[in-house]
């Protein structure tokens, strides 16, 4: 059986050293193996993408075993509800980016869950909404503006949030979409300043990290 053959490749490789230090920037060291992303990658290639073996993967609960169900899966086979029931399960913020970034970007819903979930209370799910917004801005190049002027007000809004993995992604996000071209460069920056005003060490961080980028010599964006 494929799944239980993945199992015992991806345990043979565990690394108990790698996850001491994977602990070491944050990453939950639970159900952890200590398996590099290059190595993750290398799999998924010879895998290939396959829906159903993604939901057996995921269903493990193990940590590494869940960033390689995002890289295989078929993003014009996930729902809605798969989606609500995967970032549910977000335990460190490394599953919630490789998931956002492999998988979730890549489907109809995209948008829809980067606005509903930057609302959330959970720390994970609301990471997700904003690194979804993140790499949209990166990777769907053809979008309407409207699409990332909509989330502004969001960034602004949750730029109280000190969680630090709440707070690096809001962050990311207004860099990201700042960095589409000149237009939306001012919009971010009108975006920090305005929230630099606002009385929350979170706040102000995003603030000066966002202009310091978006106004530095070696930022440039297409013309």
């Amino acid at each position: 059986m494929q799944y239980k053959k993945i199992l015992k490749q991806l345990k043979d490789m565990a690394n108990p050293e790698a996850v001491a230090g994977m602990a070491r920037f944050g990453i939950n060291p639970e159900n952890t193996y200590g398996i590099s992303i290059p190595n993750l990658r290398r799999m998924a290639k010879e895998i290939g993408k396959n829906h159903r073996l993604a939901q057996q993967l995921w269903d493990s609960g193990i940590h590494e075993v869940r960033i390689l169900a995002g890289m295989i899966d078929e993003p014009g086979r996930v729902t809605k509800k798969q989606m609500e029931d995967w970032v549910k399960d977000f335990d460190s913020w490394d599953v919630c980016d490789h998931v956002c970034m492999n998988l979730f970007e890549k489907t109809g819903f995209a948008y829809k869950k980067a606005i509903e979930w930057s609302k959330r209370d959970e720390e994970f799910v609301k990471r997700a909404g904003f690194v979804l917004m993140a790499r949209l801005a990166v990777s769907d190049k053809e979008a309407e503006d409207e699409k990332f002027l909509k989330f502004f007000p969001l960034i602004k809004r949750e730029s109280t949030d000190n969680r630090n993995f709440v707070k690096k992604a809001v962050n990311w996000a207004l860099r990201q979409i700042g960095k589409r071209n000149l237009n939306f460069k001012s919009a971010a920056i009108k975006t920090a300043e305005e929230i630099q005003k606002i009385d929350s060490k979170s706040a102000k961080w995003i603030a000066s990290d966002t202009i310091k980028e978006l106004t530095g010599k070696r930022f440039t964006v297409k013309k």
